[in-house]
């Protein structure tokens, strides 16, 4: 959690070196400059790169509102259809916090209950307390972070827990370029393929 209503938080320059608030983002121009200067474009998105796959979502992004128009007008009978918008769907995503996908699917269970289900079928209650159920929510995460800071971190504490480490699949720390090879013994059992 980061506390960026404080103004230094996320100012690298007006922090002591031993402070331990992070302020944790993308740095796209940055990453921009050394992908397409230093590396090379081809070497990473093209045929001989990891990332050949992500060029088919320029596809899905342009044909995406297209196929939901093509929907309304084949069911114009079904108002939910009206309700998606991808732009928004896809553009959210860049406004996310580097976290686990634990947290993304919690968000979209609570999202999906009461904003979709809650709006639609009990919308009074809806209108009165939607706003202040997520004022609250952020509150409490905020509070939380608060207090797990000053009863943990501030004493040297951690906590051990399933949610608290890593992604929790063996395949999450393995290396993705081609040819590396993690086991040591032959005889050892595999976890990370060899591409």
């Amino acid at each position: 959690m980061v506390a960026t209503w404080f103004h230094p938080v996320c100012q690298d320059k007006e922090l002591s070196a031993d402070n331990p608030w992070t302020c944790p983002g993308d740095r796209v121009l940055f990453d921009a400059s050394f992908i397409c200067g230093l590396v090379g474009p081809k070497r990473i998105f093209g045929a001989r790169g990891n990332y050949g796959a992500i060029n088919w979502f320029f596809l899905i992004g342009a044909t995406g509102p297209v196929i939901v128009y093509i929907f309304h007008k084949i069911f114009p009978s079904q108002k939910w259809i009206l309700m998606i918008n991808l732009q928004v769907l896809i553009g959210a995503t860049a406004n996310m916090t580097p976290v686990t996908s634990v947290n993304c699917n919690v968000w979209l269970i609570i999202g999906t209950i009461l904003n979709f289900f809650v709006f639609r079928y009990h919308k009074k209650w809806w209108q009165r307390y939607n706003y202040g159920l997520s004022a609250t929510l952020d509150a409490g995460i905020s509070f939380m972070a608060v207090l797990l800071y000053f009863t943990l971190t501030m004493e040297n504490q951690s906590v051990n827990w399933w949610g608290a480490g890593s992604e929790h699949c063996p395949l999450a720390t393995c290396p993705t370029a081609k040819g590396v090879d993690l086991s040591l013994d032959p005889a050892e059992t595999r976890v990370c393929p060899v591409f």
